[in-house]
């Protein structure tokens, strides 16, 4: 099968499907330009700042892609480029894009508050806690894994000192942070043209990565890489949101379409052929098709975090509905999905029949990419360098995002607290947990405890308890749907799909887990998998009562 096929083949579906199904959806949810955000209506110049379309669009993009869309299909290519490609183009479309676009839509009806806000208004107070609960626990394995795979992209090794890709990507990431912060002071003190300021933040940009590649500077254990990433998501989450997190979104975005476009060119100029067998097998070196390949291609296709992020940021930068809310909540999704064909055609380009090709997702997305790029003159040096610094690119903008989101959902999770109240200890501990620092230092706190066991440990949790988060996330928006007077196809049968795949996963971490049956076997996955899963079940259990009472009412 040639690449191009499947590229334009799902570029031509994604076309049709935002026309015609985002169109569909924003009508259903009553999208209109009549509407006041709430970024308009609680502008603080902090957390709730009406910003322009297209930088909200980076920050959204730059915050959902992650390391996601370039991971999951490269690991979930064991099972055959068929159901992988089949199940990015319809999550993308029926699942994820339903799932993004319906969490910020609900958000902007709620005062831009999360999604836990949703399901206290439409299913009950219970049923939020549980939500909330649930959802800063897997922000806080998200604040850990990605900790990790930063620290470990940027760490350089002394015993290898002629290996230099993390050190140059790591000091051009650090030198791009300051740049977002001048970028940042010139739009919003100085009020600096958009474009004027887009044009200046390409150029130093592109200084930076020149600067990491040629004077990588900032050479630094995997430790010391740790430690310097929970300093700056510290600030990134009490900062105000345009002084740091939005602007080098922004700017993270252009690095991120360059890297999609310098790929598309490659191809279309390599015009590889798909090696790899379309299809391998329903149970592979240990796995089952189902649920696994679901919970494994996750960002490329639907992802938890995404609603987090809809609900939790983008809701309050929104400047207006039409034609903001569908390009970002819906367009950034099919976006999302081109990187994830892309990074399919990488490693089906490199395998050869049902042999895969083995290492670490980075390394093969960027070894794959610099040789498409070769095509048009970039050496292949440089571009393993540019394609390592966009991937810990998108793991750092997800990493910072979600600090931030972490810190609202522990905001909500204590909520205010009177005065006499906090002369309890109880009383005391939610004023504390209420103030951002103190819910920042909570969440980045727990992250930190959790990046004691590595990424390595955690991801498997990890997936699983994101694809569910997915599923309650849906969960809120048919609610929501729901109660407004209307039926909600359209999140059901996903939500109904959710549901059977990640609770299926979460069975069978546990049993895997459960010393005595595997070697491998590590008990705290198994206890926080039966921790989610009855917190799953709870949530569920909790909407069938109050949906079935309000109905019958």
């Amino acid at each position: 099968m040639n690449s191009l096929v499947l590229l334009f083949a799902g570029l031509a579906v994604f076309f049709v499907a935002y026309v015609l199904y985002g169109g569909y959806l924003a009508k259903k949810w009553g999208i209109s330009r009549d509407n006041i955000t709430p970024a308009n209506r609680f502008n603080d110049n902090r957390d709730f700042v009406p910003t322009d379309a297209k930088i909200v669009m980076g920050h959204h993009f730059s915050s959902i892609a992650g390391a996601g869309p370039i991971t999951g299909p490269i690991l979930a290519a064991i099972f055959g480029w068929v159901p992988v490609y089949l199940w990015i183009i319809i999550g993308c479309v029926f699942f994820g894009g339903v799932h993004d676009f319906g969490s910020l839509v609900a958000s902007l009806r709620n005062d831009g508050k999360s999604i836990g806000e949703t399901i206290n208004l439409n299913i009950s107070s219970r049923a939020k806690k549980i939500f909330n609960w649930y959802a800063w626990l897997t922000i806080a394995l998200v604040v850990a894994a990605f900790t990790d795979i930063c620290a470990q992209t940027f760490a350089f090794n002394p015993e290898l000192p002629d290996s230099l890709t993390g050190a140059r990507a790591g000091t051009a990431s650090v030198l791009f942070i300051f740049l977002a912060v001048g970028f940042g002071v010139v739009r919003n003190r100085f009020h600096a043209s958009l474009l004027i300021s887009t044009l200046g933040g390409i150029i130093f940009l592109t200084a930076a990565i020149v600067a990491g590649y040629f004077f990588p500077f900032i050479k630094l254990g995997v430790n010391g890489w740790r430690v310097l990433l929970v300093i700056y998501i510290i600030c990134a989450s009490i900062l105000p949101v345009w002084f740091l997190l939005q602007p080098r979104d922004y700017l993270c975005s252009f690095l991120l379409y360059a890297m999609i476009i310098g790929a598309f060119i490659g191809l279309v100029l390599r015009r590889p052929d798909v090696e790899m067998a379309p299809f391998i097998g329903f149970h592979v070196n240990g796995q089952y098709l189902f649920p696994f390949l679901f919970v494994t291609v996750a960002c490329g296709a639907i992802s938890g975090f995404h609603s987090l992020v809809s609900s939790g940021t983008t809701s309050k930068q929104l400047e207006k509905e039409v034609p903001d809310a569908k390009l970002v909540g819906y367009g950034s999704m099919l976006i999302e999905g081109v990187l994830a064909i892309i990074a399919l055609i990488v490693v089906g380009y490199l395998s050869k029949g049902s042999d895969v090709v083995s290492g670490a997702p980075a390394q093969i997305f960027a070894n794959g990419v610099a040789w498409f790029m070769s095509s048009f003159g970039v050496p292949e040096s440089v571009g393993k360098v540019f394609i390592t610094l966009a991937y810990s690119a998108f793991a750092l903008t997800s990493l910072d995002s979600a600090t931030r989101i972490g810190r609202y959902i522990m905001q909500e999770i204590a909520g205010g607290t009177v005065k006499e109240e906090k002369k309890t200890l109880a009383g005391s501990v939610r004023s504390f947990a209420s103030n951002m620092y103190g819910a920042t230092f909570l969440t980045v706190g727990l992250g930190v405890l959790l990046l004691v066991a590595g990424y390595t440990r955690i991801w498997p949790i990890f997936g699983s308890a994101n694809q569910l988060l997915a599923a309650l996330a849906l969960l809120a928006i048919t609610s929501y749907v729901v109660r407004s007077g209307k039926k909600s196809w359209e999140t059901i049968i996903p939500l109904i799909f959710m549901f059977a795949v990640t609770l299926t996963a979460l069975v069978f971490i546990i049993v895997q887990n459960i010393p005595g049956r595997n070697p491998k076997a590590f008990l705290p996955l198994a206890c926080v998998g039966v921790l989610l899963f009855v917190l799953a079940v709870m949530q569920i259990a909790e909407a069938v009562r109050v949906l079935c009472v309000k109905k019958k009412a």
